[in-house]
């Protein structure tokens, strides 16, 4: 089924890609009332708007299967951003202003890299709460992602985050803890890419309620929920939406800022990414890097032949989540909306839903 863009202009890079044989297209917000509405908040940095963008858009490809489902994409308008960066959200998204002044099934909350010492600090602090706030009471679920986790638990229960001593980067092996309906044939052990200076903790987050469907040995608790009013609030500390190649991505931008100064720390060989010929090479690129330290050195970053050994092997368990993500959706607008005989066509799919209040809100469609 097809993913939809609600995007005007179809000079959108998302109208040439067509995962699954979908066609994609820009639809009237009258079109397909039975598709699910899904904004994309979308705060990551301007060097990676466009592959959030493509990330996300494949994953809920993949996952959607008979569901149609229909993304939004919205922007907060205190993220810094270049001159290129306000002029791209100005051209293919709205504000989250105009987000809250309607309703969506469902949102996903990108972080951003920080630039204060305290996150109530930052310069999109008082309209991130605005959209939480908003979001607890107007979509059946939201997820939060990376340095939106940090945020969202800081202001819904004063979860605060912890400084780790070193950045957290890598694919980490993590364990199920528990059978909750959005781990619904996610498999006992999993990886998923980490990527992030801080952590929320196990300990903390139970103390608030919380339930820890995933953690890791290595990199802590990654995936965890919690009914917020009306909404079933989904973190994920981990990025199960990264392509094969966005942590080599990643490092190589942390590398660059490393040798133009810009950064004092060389950053660390990401953990059970690489392949052991990519690692031995990557080890030699940094211990270079460390005793001759220049811009000019970065020209020669091995990009490609690191690349070749990488492979993807998150991709099944993330599509497993988000699906089961979307069905719990499609759940709760079928129990609110329908008559009894859809509500039961739908269930027949979908994984029984968490324990929680019941949604009771109008449907854009």
């Amino acid at each position: 089924m097809p993913i939809l863009i609600d995007i005007d202009s179809h000079e959108h890079h998302l109208f040439s890609r067509a995962p699954n044989g979908a066609t994609n297209a820009s639809v009237s917000l009258g079109a397909h009332a039975e598709c699910l509405d899904i904004g994309l908040i979308n705060n990551m940095p301007d060097a990676a708007l466009m592959a959030t963008e493509r990330q996300l858009f494949d994953l809920l490809g993949a996952a959607a299967e008979g569901l149609v489902v229909r993304l939004h994409f919205y922007t907060m308008k205190a993220t810094p951003r270049s001159e290129w960066g306000r002029d791209y959200v100005r051209r293919y998204y709205r504000s989250t202003d105009d987000l809250l002044n309607g309703s969506l099934d469902g949102i996903i909350v990108t972080g951003t890299e920080p630039r204060a010492a305290s996150l109530r600090e930052e310069p999109y602090w008082p309209g991130f709460v605005q959209l939480v706030e908003w979001a607890s009471e107007n979509t059946a679920s939201s997820i939060y992602s990376c340095l939106a986790v940090h945020g969202v638990v800081l202001h819904m229960d004063g979860v605060a985050r912890h400084a780790l001593p070193a950045k957290c980067i890598g694919v980490f092996s993590q364990t199920k803890t528990r059978n909750h309906p959005l781990m619904h044939n996610v498999p006992a052990t999993l990886r998923i890419p980490h990527a992030r200076w801080n952590e929320v903790q196990e300990q903390e987050l139970a103390s608030g309620g919380y339930s820890v469907l995933t953690k890791s040995a290595d990199a802590g608790v990654d995936c965890f929920v919690k009914q917020q009013k009306s909404s079933l609030f989904v973190h994920f500390q981990g990025h199960p939406e990264y392509e094969t190649q966005s942590l080599l991505g990643e490092y190589r931008r942390d590398m660059g800022r490393f040798l133009r100064r810009e950064n004092e720390v060389c950053p660390t060989i990401p953990r059970g990414y690489f392949d052991a010929e990519a690692e031995e090479i990557l080890t030699a690129f940094r211990q270079r890097a460390l005793s001759d330290r220049c811009p000019e050195f970065f020209a020669d970053f091995p990009a490609d032949q690191l690349a070749k050994g990488l492979r993807n092997d998150w991709r099944r368990p993330a599509r497993h989540l988000y699906r089961n993500w979307l069905l719990y959706m499609a759940w709760q607008r079928a129990e609110s909306c329908s008559p009894p005989s859809a509500a039961r066509r739908v269930s027949r799919t979908t994984p029984r839903r968490p324990e929680g209040p019941s949604r009771k809100r109008s449907v854009l469609a």
